[in-house]
């Protein structure tokens, strides 16, 4: 379903469904990257008033956290996005 982390293929490579016509723009998927990434900091700056830990393992520590979060969650985010497009361009059972 992706040909990249978090890129959308454009079909299906076992059923050949094309994802394209059911791809959303990027903008509704930048404003959740923004939200996440004010969760991200919001809870960064909890931990650095809690805590205070050196800069060198802030670093170290929400560089790898801050991309996963962002590659997982988007990809989650599309798969429910085309999931949901694909439902409602299904015509209606009689």
């Amino acid at each position: 379903m992706f040909e990249a982390p978090a890129s959308v293929a454009i079909k299906c490579s076992e059923c050949e469904l094309e994802f394209s016509k059911y791809e959303r723009g990027g903008r509704v998927n930048g404003l959740f990257t923004v939200l996440i990434a004010i969760i991200l900091i919001v809870i960064a700056v909890g931990i650095e008033n809690t805590f205070r830990p050196p800069l060198w393992l802030q670093a170290a520590f929400w560089a790898p956290v801050t991309v996963g979060t962002v590659i997982y969650s988007l990809r989650l985010f599309k798969t429910v996005l085309l999931y949901a497009s694909f439902e409602n361009a299904k015509e209606p059972s009689e």
